[in-house]
């Protein structure tokens, strides 16, 4: 597991990963960089929408290094029918080989995370 050098890529190519939170107080996978993927992943979005029409809920997004959760965002109110931003392009970060972006809302089914990224290798 060694970090890419970024410095001349080969290929980088816009993606969007989407994922629905199913469950309540469980983190979950949204965005995973495999430990030998020969990758860095540039994150420069990150929005969660409640789509539930009349609660509020809560949302923590994680950097995951198989061990251990770092947060990004940690216990973010998302009202009813909104959308809070996380990240953005101009507080992008990079997802290293082996790490993973984890998601953990307060109710199950409310939230939608949806991640913009450059895949990098």
């Amino acid at each position: 597991m060694a970090a890419p050098n970024i410095k001349s890529p080969t290929t980088i190519i816009g993606k969007t990963a989407r994922v629905g939170i199913s469950s309540a107080g469980t983190a979950v996978g949204v965005l995973t960089n495999s430990g030998s993927s020969g990758k860095v992943l540039k994150i420069n979005t990150i929005f969660a929408a409640n789509v539930d029409g009349s609660n509020a809920a809560n949302i923590s997004i994680s950097i995951y290094d198989g061990t251990t959760d770092v947060y990004v965002a940690r216990t973010i109110n998302v009202p009813a029918d909104a959308t809070q931003v996380i990240s953005q392009k101009e507080t992008y970060f990079y997802l290293e080989e082996g790490d993973s972006i984890r998601a953990t809302a307060s109710a199950a089914n409310d939230i939608d995370i949806v991640i913009g990224y450059e895949d990098i290798s």
